[in-house]
């Protein structure tokens, strides 16, 4: 069984309105009864449902439309295409509910304690809090740091094991280029 297209009734407005199609080629394309395409043509069905054009979401291509609009025996087919939606890198921070905030400072702890090799600011950016507080955690002069246990943030859902991951590799970057600097800059002393 072939699949319907999104929102199959804004779509048969669509077909109904800009093209030529018969419309038992709109209803079997669409999933809908052929008298529901007719009620669309004559403005007793669908009132204001705004079309929805199939070609722009890669539904159908202007060639499916012309081939059956030249042959109303010839069905539409809908194009299956698999789509891989990205996910953007540049995403918005997402709101962090009360009951975790007070969390924060132990999952800095805890990152203080299990990875020593992030920087504060890059503790900070994973945590969401400012760096002062990071740094004062790493002193033992935050304010309230005897109360602090740590807590492991990924398994709090402050953020993604991904996100650790890549601020991980990042500080291991970061070291290995700084002492490759400071090996370099023994040698050009000893010479």
């Amino acid at each position: 069984m072939s699949k319907a297209p999104l929102m199959p009734m804004a779509t048969a407005v669509w077909l109904v309105e800009n093209t030529s199609l018969t419309f038992k080629q709109i209803a079997d394309f669409c999933k809908l009864h052929e008298v529901e395409v007719q009620g669309i043509a004559d403005g007793e069905v669908a009132k204001g449902i705004v079309g929805y054009n199939p070609i722009i979401s890669g539904q159908l291509s202007r060639e499916e439309i012309e081939l059956s609009s030249q042959d109303d025996k010839r069905p539409l087919i809908i194009t299956d295409k698999e789509i891989e939606i990205k996910n953007s890198e540049n995403k918005i921070k997402k709101y962090v509910p009360i009951s975790k905030r007070q969390d924060k400072p132990d999952s800095a702890l805890w990152l203080l304690k299990n990875h020593s090799s992030l920087k504060d600011s890059q503790i900070a950016k994973l945590v969401g809090i400012t760096k002062n507080s990071v740094t004062s955690i790493r002193n033992k002069s935050y304010w309230n740091f005897n109360s602090l246990s740590a807590k492991d943030p990924v398994a709090m859902g402050l953020f993604s094991q991904k996100d650790l991951l890549n601020a991980i590799e990042k500080a291991e970057r970061r070291i290995l280029k700084e002492k490759k600097l400071k090996e370099k800059s023994n040698l050009t002393i000893k010479n």
